[in-house]
Formats: C-alpha cells, sequence, structure tokens
C-alpha cells in the first residue's frame, strides 16, 4: 500500500498532543533489539494481566495495584509499537493495520471481562462496553474503506483516557469501604455507573457519526428512481 494509498489518520483525543511528542523521543531511545511486534506482544500481555488482576481482586484488593501497573505496561506496548515502526521506517501499513486492530479488540475484550468477574463490575455492563466499543470500531473500519480517512476518535476520551480512568477508578475502589450501592435491587458500583454512562455516551457519538456519514454518502450518491 503506498502512502497515497493510504487513509488519513485523524485523532482528536485529549493526550493526542502530548502522545505526539512524547511517544517519537521514547521510540527514539529504545534499543534496537525491541522491534514493533515485541511491543505488540507485550500489550497483549499486559491486557490478559489486566483481566485476570481484576478477576484476583475477589480474593483481595491489592490486586488493583497489579492492574494500574499493567494498564500503564499497556499503554507502553499499544502506544510505541506503531511509533517504533514510523521512527525506524519500517512501516508494514496493511499487517500492522491488521495487527493492531486486532490486538485492540483482543485487548477491549480481555478488559472488559476481566471487569464483568471483578467485584466491582457487574458482567453485562462490562459486555456493554465491549460491544459499544465493537460497534464504533466497525463504523471506523467502513469508515476508512469508504472515505479513506482512519479517524479512530469519537470525541476526546481515547485509550489513553479510558486507561487514565480505569487507574483513577481503581484507586478509589482500593480506599472506598462502601462502594456498592442498591439500585432498584441491584447492587451496583461506581465502576458500573461510570461503565453504563460510558456505554450511553458511545451510542450517541455512534449515532451522531452514522447520521452525518449517511448524509455525506447520499449527498455523494443521491438517490435515482429511474436507473439512469
Amino acid at each position: 500500500m503506498s502512502k497515497s494509498d493510504e487513509a488519513k489518520r485523524r485523532s482528536t483525543f485529549i493526550t493526542t498532543q502530548f502522545e505526539q511528542w512524547a511517544l517519537p523521543r521514547v521510540a527514539a531511545r529504545l534499543p534496537l533489539w525491541i522491534v514493533p511486534d515485541t511491543l505488540t506482544f507485550l500489550g497483549v500481555v499486559a491486557a490478559t494481566f489486566i483481566a485476570a488482576g481484576y478477576m484476583l481482586s475477589n480474593r483481595d484488593p491489592m490486586w488493583l495495584w497489579a492492574v494500574n501497573l499493567a494498564l500503564v505496561v499497556h499503554w507502553f506496548g499499544d502506544s510505541l509499537d506503531g511509533t517504533l515502526a514510523r521512527v525506524r521506517k519500517i512501516e508494514r501499513p496493511k499487517y500492522g493495520f491488521y495487527l493492531d486492530h486486532l490486538t485492540d479488540a483482543y485487548s477491549t475484550f480481555a478488559v472488559g471481562l476481566g471487569l464483568g468477574l471483578s467485584p466491582y463490575m457487574l458482567l453485562s455492563v462490562g459486555l456493554a462496553i465491549v460491544i459499544g466499543y465493537y460497534l464504533m470500531s466497525i463504523n471506523v473500519y467502513l469508515e476508512t474503506h469508504v472515505f479513506k480517512e482512519f479517524r479512530y476518535g469519537y470525541g476526546v476520551v481515547g485509550p489513553t483516557e479510558a486507561r487514565l480512568l480505569l487507574i483513577i477508578l481503581n484507586t478509589l475502589a482500593f480506599f472506598s469501604k462502601d462502594l456498592p450501592f442498591t439500585v432498584m435491587n441491584t447492587q451496583m458500583t461506581l465502576f458500573d455507573v461510570g461503565g453504563l454512562i460510558g456505554v450511553i455516551t458511545m451510542m450517541l457519538m455512534l449515532s451522531r457519526r452514522v447520521i452525518r456519514n449517511l448524509t455525506n454518502l447520499a449527498r455523494l450518491e443521491p438517490a435515482r428512481r429511474d436507473g439512469r
């Protein structure tokens, strides 16, 4: 795939400017034996550990600190793999696009499942977050094909912001003794409230973008009745 054929990348996240400044500098200082696939694998291992840590927090909330550490490691691996390839000029656009988004899907599933099987979030809420993420991702991939523009941000909250939010919630959960409360005979936590707000927000943002996309496509390809 030539550069002229590649979809343009756009991002609107809060941390985008900081990461665009910091990540290339970090990547330039990594030893040569670390390659992009090494960082991708590190991200997958960290996502698996996040899921395990959340599940093990049923036994001891101290595991939340291990989850926080794994979230930082996951950011390192997930954010730097593509940056390292670009800094060293060893990009593989098709390979990287496929692998990056496949591992993102796995990481989202692992974290959502781990949260749902922890004492801090209902399984239904955790899986709803995963499904919401998948729907938004499918729309991004369709946009990439139709508009030739890879716009992976739906707002100002992206993967890095989500990790920071989880670290904050994990810390609050560890120090809070009265985290659960009851709503309509269902025991919930701050994680559930945050998760439900997140799912509703995702669906609203997705709906807004779908309406805009269909409006633009209808303008580009107006409906015809006579087949000519």
